[in-house]
Formats: structure tokens, C-alpha cells, sequence
């Protein structure tokens, strides 16, 4: 927190790279390295979105940590006997541990870890997706689509900044505000937001180009968890994006399209926030709403154009084992 009450985000993660020529220490190897997420967590969301998308669950698997964490960390209590099935760990500060036994930061989703050592490789959820799109292309399935091509990376680099500046992190700024000014502050910075990303996306489907890229993955993220925790319970509240026809639409479309919707689980991610922030919602009570029906109603945006993958094709549905409850 700074001295005015505003949150300030650690953003000081373990820089290590899986590359394709192993630069760091760790190469790119089919079936060595887990991806730890959970389904609560919007930044492990986006490794969640890009891994389905490029088709990587053959040789990257994922471990799912529970909703609910302490201040020791994510715990795999949605597993048999309350453990990772592959790394043996029953919370993910063993593998932070493992690699340094003073790690003293956070213990965050998404992570990379070493399989065969037990270690976190990284947790710089930014890099992660890019480099899935950039390093692990030996791996990504036929039809995958380009994420971050390379003559576009300079508009969605700056178009991300400013998703996560505004959008991504500013929701988290107005919920842990402790002060009104800092408040509202980060309150009218995501709302001008928004409506600059409302202008933008009024005539184009997709927020850089006519596919989906890394950009729309960022903000995807954020925008499918408004309604249920941040309108209420982080006070991002001047209109829910059901309010925000362009956006509502913008993110439907996305929600319908394979590899996004089909990450998403609404229980999970309301339990999330309403339990683990006590200093937020101090009962711990969990609401019901809002209605999710909606996700599912025609968004009409394939009028704007646009092709989803580009030349590539839709991914194929997740493994069963990786599925979410489908919407009523």
C-alpha cells in the first residue's frame, strides 16, 4: 500500500524462461514442466485460454489448485488425498521451496514447474503466454492460431499495457483501496478505460487485427469475472458489463468461442474472491447471482467480420479430466 491508500502490486516474479535453444537453464521438452493454475485466478486464466488454444495439453500438463487459498499459499485440495497427481506437493509454495528455500515473495498462479526436480521454473505470468506462443511453436497443434504475430507485437504490447494499467489491475486497486481518494482514482482510470475499449471495439471485432491475439486473451479475463466479483465486490460498480452493450457483446463472443468459455468457472472464481479477501467481505458469505444464462445468447459481432483463428482452426474440446460445469 502506498502512503494514500492505494494498492501497489508485487509485480516482481522469478525471470527464468523455458526457451526453445534453453537459454535460462530450462528448454523447451515435451512432458517435463506442469503448468500450475487455478480456475479462480484471471492471470492463470490467460495461461489456461493459451494452452487450450495452442494445443499444448499432449506435452504441457496442468495442475489445478483449489479456490480457496491461506497465507501459505494454493493448495491442491480439488485432488485425491489433497495432492498434486504429478508433482506430489499438497501446496504450491513446496515447488517456490524447492527452488529456493527463502523465497520470500508471494506464491503465485500461473507457474511453470520442473517436473523431474520439483522446482518453479517461473511465475512472470506476462511472459509465460508469450513465450508459449513464441518458443514452445515446435509443439503447438495444427491450426493453431497466431497469438502474437510478429508484425502486429508492437500494437498489442501497447495495447496490453494499457489493459493491465487500467483494466486487469485496476479492479484489484479499487477493491483494495484504503482510502476514498485512491478509491476513486482507480475507479474513473477503469471507467475511462472501458470506454475508450467500448469506442475502439464498436467497429473492429478483436481488439489488434481481425483475429484473436494475446491481447483479447488479457483482457478477456478480467471483463468475464465483472459482473460476478468486481461490480460489488471490488466497488467497480458505475455499470456492470451487462450495462456495457459493446463490451457485453465483445465478450460473449469470446465466452462462445473454444478455448475461452470453456475455461471458465463462475463457482469457483466467486468463492475465490468472496472467501479468501476477508478484509473485503469479512463474512465470507458467497452470493448466488448474477444469472449466467446470458453468456450464452447471440452477440451478432461475426457482422464486423473477422476470422477467430485466423487461417488456423478452432481447438478441439479439453481432455475430460480439464472440463468446467457447463452453463445452464
Amino acid at each position: 500500500m502506498s502512503d494514500k491508500g492505494e494498492y501497489r502490486r508485487d509485480q516482481n516474479y522469478i525471470p527464468d524462461r523455458i526457451t526453445a535453444d534453453g537459454r535460462d537453464g530450462w528448454p523447451v521438452e515435451a512432458g517435463r514442466y506442469r503448468l500450475v493454475v487455478a480456475r479462480a485466478c484471471p492471470w492463470a486464466n490467460r495461461a489456461v485460454i493459451v494452452r487450450r488454444l495452442l494445443g499444448l495439453e499432449p506435452v504441457l500438463s496442468m495442475g489445478i489448485a483449489g479456490p480457496v487459498h491461506d497465507e501459505r499459499s494454493w493448495s491442491f485440495d480439488l485432488d485425491p488425498g489433497g495432492r498434486d497427481p504429478v508433482l506430489g506437493i499438497e501446496r504450491l509454495q513446496e515447488a517456490f521451496f524447492k527452488r529456493d528455500p527463502e523465497y520470500p515473495r508471494g506464491i503465485t498462479v500461473p507457474a511453470f514447474v520442473d517436473i523431474p526436480s520439483g522446482q518453479v521454473v517461473t511465475n512472470d505470468f506476462a511472459q509465460m503466454t508469450l513465450d508459449m506462443s513464441t518458443e514452445w511453436v515446435a509443439y503447438h497443434r495444427e491450426g493453431a492460431p497466431e497469438l502474437y504475430p510478429e508484425k502486429l507485437r508492437d500494437e498489442i504490447d501497447d495495447v496490453a499495457r494499457k489493459v493491465f494499467t487500467d483494466v486487469n489491475n485496476a479492479v484489484y486497486q479499487c477493491g483494495f483501496a484504503r482510502s476514498q481518494e485512491a478509491y476513486e482514482h482507480a475507479y474513473h482510470k477503469l471507467f475511462n478505460r472501458l470506454d475508450w475499449l467500448s469506442e475502439r471495439l464498436a467497429n473492429q471485432r478483436y481488439l489488434v487485427g481481425d483475429t484473436i491475439t494475446e491481447a483479447d486473451v488479457r483482457l478477456f479475463t478480467t471483463l468475464v469475472r465483472f459482473d460476478a466479483v468486481y461490480h460489488g465486490h471490488f466497488k467497480c460498480n458505475r455499470q456492470k458489463l451487462t450495462e456495457l452493450p459493446g463490451l457485453w457483446a465483445y465478450t460473449r463472443d469470446l465466452f462462445q468461442t473454444p478455448g475461452f468459455g470453456d475455461t471458465i468457472d463462475f463457482a469457483q472464481i466467486k468463492e475465490h474472491y468472496y472467501v479468501v479477501h476477508k478484509n473485503v467481505n469479512p463474512t465470507g458469505i458467497v452470493p448466488l447471482g448474477p444469472d449466467v444464462s446470458g453468456w450464452l445468447t447471440p452477440h451478432d459481432r461475426e457482422q464486423l467480420g473477422g476470422r477467430p483463428f485466423g487461417d488456423g482452426t478452432p481447438p478441439p474440446p479439453p481432455p475430460v479430466s480439464e472440463r468446467v460445469p457447463e452453463l445452464a
